[in-house]
Protein backbone atom coordinates (compact mmCIF):
# COMPACT_ATOMS: atom_id res chain seq x y z
CA UNK A 1 0.00 0.00 0.00
CA UNK A 2 1.58 3.10 -0.78
CA UNK A 3 1.34 6.51 0.95
CA UNK A 4 -0.96 8.18 -1.23
CA UNK A 5 -3.72 5.17 -0.87
CA UNK A 6 -3.87 5.56 2.93
CA UNK A 7 -7.24 6.70 4.63
CA UNK A 8 -7.64 7.50 7.52
CA UNK A 9 -11.12 9.00 9.00
CA UNK A 10 -11.34 12.30 10.61
CA UNK A 11 -14.07 13.02 13.12
CA UNK A 12 -15.94 16.03 13.89
CA UNK A 13 -18.74 17.65 16.14
CA UNK A 14 -21.67 19.48 14.30
CA UNK A 15 -25.10 21.44 15.25
CA UNK A 16 -27.72 19.97 12.51
CA UNK A 17 -30.87 22.92 11.81
CA UNK A 18 -34.51 21.44 13.18
CA UNK A 19 -34.70 20.48 9.38
CA UNK A 20 -31.49 18.64 9.44
CA UNK A 21 -32.11 16.80 12.12
CA UNK A 22 -35.20 15.48 11.39
CA UNK A 23 -34.31 14.39 8.22
CA UNK A 24 -31.30 12.44 9.39
CA UNK A 25 -33.64 11.05 12.57
CA UNK A 26 -35.74 9.53 9.43
CA UNK A 27 -32.57 8.04 8.19
CA UNK A 28 -31.58 6.74 11.14
CA UNK A 29 -34.79 4.94 11.77
CA UNK A 30 -35.01 4.12 7.88
CA UNK A 31 -31.38 1.91 8.16
CA UNK A 32 -32.19 0.48 10.89
CA UNK A 33 -35.71 -0.95 9.50
CA UNK A 34 -33.84 -2.00 6.76
CA UNK A 35 -30.87 -3.55 8.69
CA UNK A 36 -33.72 -5.54 10.30
CA UNK A 37 -35.47 -6.37 7.42
CA UNK A 38 -32.99 -7.66 5.99
CA UNK A 39 -31.48 -9.64 8.78
CA UNK A 40 -34.87 -11.37 9.15
CA UNK A 41 -34.98 -12.35 6.13
CA UNK A 42 -31.46 -13.77 5.93
CA UNK A 43 -32.16 -15.65 9.03
CA UNK A 44 -35.33 -17.16 7.75
CA UNK A 45 -33.35 -18.22 4.75
CA UNK A 46 -30.40 -19.72 7.32
CA UNK A 47 -33.17 -21.97 9.13
CA UNK A 48 -34.01 -23.69 5.37
CA UNK A 49 -30.61 -24.12 4.75
CA UNK A 50 -29.98 -21.64 2.00
CA UNK A 51 -27.96 -18.08 2.27
CA UNK A 52 -28.88 -14.65 1.22
CA UNK A 53 -26.37 -12.62 -0.20
CA UNK A 54 -25.94 -8.54 -0.48
CA UNK A 55 -27.62 -8.54 -3.95
CA UNK A 56 -30.37 -10.87 -2.65
CA UNK A 57 -30.70 -8.40 -0.05
CA UNK A 58 -30.62 -5.08 -2.09
CA UNK A 59 -33.52 -6.58 -4.44
CA UNK A 60 -35.38 -6.70 -1.38
CA UNK A 61 -35.04 -3.29 -0.76
CA UNK A 62 -35.99 -2.36 -4.47
CA UNK A 63 -39.27 -4.22 -3.85
CA UNK A 64 -40.13 -2.89 -0.31
CA UNK A 65 -39.97 0.60 -1.63
CA UNK A 66 -42.46 -0.16 -3.80
CA UNK A 67 -44.58 -1.50 -1.38
CA UNK A 68 -47.49 1.11 0.47
CA UNK A 69 -46.28 -0.11 3.93
CA UNK A 70 -42.59 0.82 3.14
CA UNK A 71 -42.91 3.76 0.65
CA UNK A 72 -41.77 6.12 3.55
CA UNK A 73 -38.29 4.34 2.76
CA UNK A 74 -37.98 6.40 -0.81
CA UNK A 75 -38.11 9.90 1.57
CA UNK A 76 -34.46 9.56 2.67
CA UNK A 77 -31.36 9.19 0.62
CA UNK A 78 -30.82 5.44 -0.76
CA UNK A 79 -27.06 5.27 -0.33
CA UNK A 80 -27.62 4.86 3.62
CA UNK A 81 -29.64 1.87 3.06
CA UNK A 82 -27.60 -0.01 0.68
CA UNK A 83 -24.90 0.68 2.79
CA UNK A 84 -26.73 -0.66 6.04
CA UNK A 85 -26.88 -4.32 3.80
CA UNK A 86 -23.21 -3.87 2.82
CA UNK A 87 -22.69 -3.86 6.57
CA UNK A 88 -25.06 -6.45 7.25
CA UNK A 89 -23.28 -8.81 4.44
CA UNK A 90 -19.78 -8.02 6.36
CA UNK A 91 -21.28 -9.18 9.56
CA UNK A 92 -22.35 -12.64 8.37
CA UNK A 93 -18.89 -13.40 6.72
CA UNK A 94 -17.06 -12.49 9.97
CA UNK A 95 -20.13 -15.20 11.31
CA UNK A 96 -19.52 -17.56 8.63
CA UNK A 97 -16.25 -16.91 9.23
CA UNK A 98 -16.11 -17.65 13.12
CA UNK A 99 -14.97 -14.11 13.69
CA UNK A 100 -17.99 -12.67 15.39
CA UNK A 101 -21.19 -13.88 16.31
CA UNK A 102 -24.36 -14.10 14.81
CA UNK A 103 -25.57 -10.59 13.76
CA UNK A 104 -27.87 -9.02 16.11
CA UNK A 105 -31.43 -7.08 15.36
CA UNK A 106 -31.04 -2.94 15.63
CA UNK A 107 -32.51 -1.55 18.64
CA UNK A 108 -34.60 1.47 18.18
CA UNK A 109 -33.11 2.37 22.27
CA UNK A 110 -29.68 0.89 22.45
CA UNK A 111 -28.15 0.47 18.81
CA UNK A 112 -25.80 2.97 17.46
CA UNK A 113 -27.21 6.02 15.75
CA UNK A 114 -26.08 6.09 12.26
CA UNK A 115 -25.99 6.55 8.19
CA UNK A 116 -23.01 6.03 6.35
CA UNK A 117 -23.06 8.04 3.18
CA UNK A 118 -21.11 7.38 0.27
CA UNK A 119 -19.62 10.06 -2.74
CA UNK A 120 -22.87 10.08 -4.73
CA UNK A 121 -24.77 11.01 -1.53
CA UNK A 122 -23.04 13.81 -0.44
CA UNK A 123 -21.04 17.20 -1.77
CA UNK A 124 -18.07 18.77 0.00
CA UNK A 125 -17.04 21.55 -1.18
CA UNK A 126 -14.79 24.73 -0.95
CA UNK A 127 -15.07 23.13 2.55
CA UNK A 128 -18.44 22.86 3.01
CA UNK A 129 -20.25 19.52 3.06
CA UNK A 130 -23.57 19.27 2.15
CA UNK A 131 -25.61 15.41 2.34
CA UNK A 132 -28.10 14.35 0.13
CA UNK A 133 -32.03 15.21 0.85
CA UNK A 134 -30.51 18.89 2.05
CA UNK A 135 -30.21 22.62 0.73
CA UNK A 136 -27.50 23.84 3.50
CA UNK A 137 -24.41 22.54 4.50
CA UNK A 138 -23.80 20.50 7.88
CA UNK A 139 -22.46 23.58 10.62
CA UNK A 140 -18.76 21.54 11.36
CA UNK A 141 -16.78 22.50 14.05
CA UNK A 142 -13.26 21.69 12.44
CA UNK A 143 -11.30 21.24 15.00
CA UNK A 144 -8.63 19.92 12.71
CA UNK A 145 -7.82 20.61 9.49
CA UNK A 146 -8.41 17.54 6.94
CA UNK A 147 -5.55 17.04 4.53
CA UNK A 148 -4.49 19.41 1.90
CA UNK A 149 -6.56 18.55 -1.03
CA UNK A 150 -8.56 16.14 0.64
CA UNK A 151 -11.57 14.33 -1.37
CA UNK A 152 -14.21 12.25 1.14
CA UNK A 153 -15.21 8.93 0.04
CA UNK A 154 -17.57 8.03 2.82
CA UNK A 155 -18.76 10.50 5.39
CA UNK A 156 -20.51 8.40 8.54
CA UNK A 157 -23.17 10.85 10.74
CA UNK A 158 -24.22 9.53 14.12
CA UNK A 159 -25.95 10.69 17.18
CA UNK A 160 -24.31 9.64 20.96
CA UNK A 161 -26.65 8.91 23.63
CA UNK A 162 -26.06 12.07 24.69
CA UNK A 163 -27.90 13.70 21.85
CA UNK A 164 -25.11 15.30 20.19
CA UNK A 165 -23.85 14.87 16.71
CA UNK A 166 -21.12 13.96 15.04
CA UNK A 167 -19.54 13.74 11.21
CA UNK A 168 -16.65 11.03 9.99
CA UNK A 169 -15.07 12.07 7.34
CA UNK A 170 -12.69 8.83 5.51
CA UNK A 171 -10.23 10.79 3.34
CA UNK A 172 -7.07 9.87 1.44
CA UNK A 173 -4.09 11.37 3.68
CA UNK A 174 -1.11 11.82 1.99
CA UNK A 175 0.64 12.98 4.84
CA UNK A 176 1.13 9.26 6.21
CA UNK A 177 4.34 7.63 4.63
CA UNK A 178 6.42 4.73 5.87
CA UNK A 179 8.75 5.52 8.76
CA UNK A 180 12.74 4.32 8.19
CA UNK A 181 13.09 0.49 9.03
CA UNK A 182 14.67 -0.31 12.27
CA UNK A 183 15.74 -3.35 14.49
CA UNK A 184 13.80 -2.57 17.21
CA UNK A 185 10.98 -5.25 18.57
CA UNK A 186 8.68 -4.95 21.25
CA UNK A 187 6.06 -7.72 23.05
CA UNK A 188 3.03 -5.70 24.33
CA UNK A 189 0.78 -7.42 26.99
CA UNK A 190 -2.51 -6.14 27.09
CA UNK A 191 -2.62 -6.23 30.54
CA UNK A 192 -5.85 -6.15 32.69
CA UNK A 193 -4.58 -3.59 34.76
CA UNK A 194 -3.10 -1.40 32.82
CA UNK A 195 -5.64 -0.38 30.51
CA UNK A 196 -8.33 -0.18 32.98
CA UNK A 197 -6.20 2.78 34.75
CA UNK A 198 -6.48 4.51 31.35
CA UNK A 199 -9.52 7.00 31.60
CA UNK A 200 -12.71 6.23 30.03
CA UNK A 201 -14.64 7.92 26.68
CA UNK A 202 -12.54 10.55 24.58
CA UNK A 203 -9.54 10.65 27.02
CA UNK A 204 -9.06 7.21 27.09
CA UNK A 205 -9.06 6.80 23.08
CA UNK A 206 -6.63 9.57 23.12
CA UNK A 207 -4.40 8.18 25.48
CA UNK A 208 -4.67 4.65 23.35
CA UNK A 209 -3.80 7.11 20.08
CA UNK A 210 -0.59 7.94 22.13
CA UNK A 211 0.15 4.68 23.28
CA UNK A 212 -0.21 2.83 19.61
CA UNK A 213 1.83 5.59 18.11
CA UNK A 214 4.73 5.45 19.96
CA UNK A 215 5.06 2.03 19.69
CA UNK A 216 5.05 1.73 16.12
CA UNK A 217 7.52 5.04 15.57
CA UNK A 218 10.00 3.13 18.01
CA UNK A 219 9.54 -0.64 16.81
CA UNK A 220 9.94 -2.60 13.70
CA UNK A 221 7.73 -5.53 14.92
CA UNK A 222 5.34 -5.48 17.70
CA UNK A 223 4.16 -8.71 18.77
CA UNK A 224 0.72 -9.03 20.68
CA UNK A 225 -2.02 -12.03 22.05
CA UNK A 226 -4.86 -12.95 19.79
CA UNK A 227 -7.24 -12.43 21.95
CA UNK A 228 -10.50 -13.08 20.93
CA UNK A 229 -12.90 -10.67 23.51
CA UNK A 230 -16.09 -12.30 22.54
CA UNK A 231 -14.95 -15.37 24.24
CA UNK A 232 -13.42 -13.74 26.50
CA UNK A 233 -16.90 -11.79 27.71
CA UNK A 234 -18.62 -15.05 28.06
CA UNK A 235 -16.66 -15.40 31.82
CA UNK A 236 -19.34 -12.69 33.16
CA UNK A 237 -16.93 -11.46 36.18
CA UNK A 238 -14.60 -10.42 33.28
CA UNK A 239 -16.87 -8.93 30.70
CA UNK A 240 -17.62 -5.43 31.99
CA UNK A 241 -13.41 -5.20 32.58
CA UNK A 242 -13.19 -6.37 28.59
CA UNK A 243 -15.47 -3.92 27.19
CA UNK A 244 -13.96 -1.38 29.56
CA UNK A 245 -10.59 -2.09 28.35
CA UNK A 246 -10.99 -1.69 24.40
CA UNK A 247 -8.50 -4.51 23.79
CA UNK A 248 -10.29 -4.66 20.29
CA UNK A 249 -9.41 -0.57 20.11
CA UNK A 250 -6.19 -0.98 21.27
CA UNK A 251 -5.24 -3.61 18.63
CA UNK A 252 -7.34 -1.95 15.78
CA UNK A 253 -5.02 1.02 15.99
CA UNK A 254 -2.03 -0.65 16.85
CA UNK A 255 -2.50 -2.82 13.33
CA UNK A 256 -3.92 0.44 11.28
CA UNK A 257 -0.81 2.51 11.83
CA UNK A 258 1.69 -0.40 11.50
CA UNK A 259 -0.02 -0.82 7.84
CA UNK A 260 0.67 3.14 7.05
CA UNK A 261 3.93 2.63 8.58
CA UNK A 262 5.24 0.01 7.25
CA UNK A 263 5.46 -1.83 10.41
CA UNK A 264 4.90 -5.50 11.39
CA UNK A 265 2.51 -6.61 14.02
CA UNK A 266 2.49 -10.62 14.61
CA UNK A 267 -0.34 -12.51 16.96
CA UNK A 268 0.47 -15.00 19.00
CA UNK A 269 -2.28 -17.69 19.48
CA UNK A 270 -4.29 -16.63 22.39
CA UNK A 271 -3.69 -20.18 24.53
CA UNK A 272 0.39 -19.24 24.67
CA UNK A 273 0.86 -19.48 28.12
CA UNK A 274 2.45 -15.86 28.26
CA UNK A 275 2.16 -15.30 32.16
CA UNK A 276 2.57 -18.73 33.43
CA UNK A 277 5.92 -19.20 31.71
CA UNK A 278 9.17 -18.41 33.79
CA UNK A 279 11.31 -15.85 31.48
CA UNK A 280 14.29 -16.75 32.86
CA UNK A 281 14.43 -20.72 33.20
CA UNK A 282 11.16 -21.28 30.76
CA UNK A 283 9.79 -23.67 33.81
CA UNK A 284 5.53 -23.16 32.93
CA UNK A 285 3.47 -22.93 36.38
CA UNK A 286 0.43 -24.78 36.63
CA UNK A 287 -2.10 -21.89 37.55
CA UNK A 288 -1.96 -18.36 37.25
CA UNK A 289 -5.08 -16.54 38.98
CA UNK A 290 -5.74 -12.65 37.43
CA UNK A 291 -5.48 -11.39 40.81
CA UNK A 292 -1.45 -12.86 40.80
CA UNK A 293 0.30 -9.63 39.69
CA UNK A 294 3.67 -10.81 40.90
CA UNK A 295 5.11 -13.97 41.40
CA UNK A 296 8.15 -15.90 42.38
CA UNK A 297 9.38 -19.09 40.10
CA UNK A 298 11.36 -22.20 41.94
CA UNK A 299 14.25 -20.83 40.45
CA UNK A 300 14.35 -17.52 42.11
CA UNK A 301 13.34 -15.19 39.58
CA UNK A 302 10.63 -12.53 40.93
CA UNK A 303 8.05 -11.36 37.63
CA UNK A 304 5.56 -8.76 37.12
CA UNK A 305 3.44 -10.30 35.92
CA UNK A 306 2.65 -7.93 32.59
CA UNK A 307 6.06 -7.76 32.31
CA UNK A 308 6.76 -11.24 32.07
CA UNK A 309 4.04 -12.08 29.58
CA UNK A 310 5.60 -9.44 27.17
CA UNK A 311 9.06 -10.77 27.44
CA UNK A 312 7.76 -14.25 26.90
CA UNK A 313 5.18 -12.46 24.01
CA UNK A 314 8.53 -10.81 22.41
CA UNK A 315 10.66 -14.03 22.42
CA UNK A 316 7.40 -16.13 20.54
CA UNK A 317 7.19 -13.51 17.97
CA UNK A 318 11.09 -13.27 17.23
CA UNK A 319 11.29 -17.35 16.71
CA UNK A 320 7.82 -16.95 14.53
CA UNK A 321 10.01 -14.50 12.64
CA UNK A 322 12.72 -16.69 12.05
CA UNK A 323 11.32 -20.14 11.53
CA UNK A 324 7.88 -19.04 10.27
CA UNK A 325 5.78 -21.28 12.56
CA UNK A 326 5.98 -22.41 16.43
CA UNK A 327 5.55 -19.60 19.27
CA UNK A 328 7.23 -21.26 22.05
CA UNK A 329 9.98 -19.10 22.62
CA UNK A 330 13.69 -20.13 22.54
CA UNK A 331 15.59 -20.66 26.13
CA UNK A 332 18.19 -18.19 26.45
CA UNK A 333 20.54 -17.37 29.28
CA UNK A 334 19.62 -15.31 32.26
CA UNK A 335 21.99 -12.74 30.84
CA UNK A 336 20.25 -12.71 27.63
CA UNK A 337 16.67 -12.92 29.47
CA UNK A 338 17.76 -9.70 31.54
CA UNK A 339 18.66 -7.63 28.41
CA UNK A 340 15.27 -8.34 26.81
CA UNK A 341 13.31 -7.78 30.08
CA UNK A 342 15.47 -4.31 30.35
CA UNK A 343 14.26 -3.93 26.58
CA UNK A 344 10.33 -4.17 27.21
CA UNK A 345 10.17 -2.64 30.31
CA UNK A 346 11.74 0.14 28.88
CA UNK A 347 9.01 0.24 25.95
CA UNK A 348 6.23 -0.53 28.37
CA UNK A 349 3.67 2.16 27.84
Amino acid sequence: MTANHVKRAFKYRFYPTDAQAAELSRTFGCVRKVYNMALQARTEAWTRQERVNYNATSAMLTAWKKTDELAYLNEVSSVPLQQALRHLQVAFTNFFGKRAKYPRFKSRKKSRKSAEHTTSAFRFRDGKLTLAKMREPLDIVWSRALPEGASPTTVTVSQDAAGRWFVSILCDDPGIKPLPATGAAVGIDAGLNHLLTLSTGNRRRDHLHKITTRLVRENQTLVIEDLTVRNMVKNRKLARAISDAAWSEFRSMLEHKAQWYAREVIAVDRWFPSSKLCSTCGALQDKMPLNVRTWTCDCGATHDRDVNAAINLLAAGRAVTACGAGVRPQRSSPAGQSAMKQEVTRREP
